[in-house]
């Protein structure tokens, strides 16, 4: 059976109640007697391993090729020959 949390709407205090999924928690306060309203928390969310973002590598296939290119960069064919004619 899962736990729940309740607030108290008149002293604010949190009271964990273990129920079934549909069962339905109508008791007091056990402090003060007052209403008792379910609180939602967030739930953790931990990303583990490599792969999650846009700029992750993945190694293997299913991604695209243009993202992970394997060939090495080559300058421009333009600063090669500035550069020869800088040498004349």
């Amino acid at each position: 059976m899962p736990l729940y949390d309740y607030q108290c709407k008149k002293c604010h205090k949190v009271t964990e109640v273990r129920h079934g999924f549909t069962d339905v928690y109508d008791e007091p306060c056990p402090d003060c007697g007052g209403t008792l309203a379910r609180v939602f928390n967030p739930a953790g969310i931990v990303f583990k391993g490599s792969g999650f973002y846009i700029t992750d590598s993945r190694k293997g296939g299913g991604g695209s090729e243009s993202s992970t290119s394997s060939t090495p960069a080559t300058p421009a064919p333009a600063a090669t020959e500035s550069k020869k004619s800088d040498a004349a």
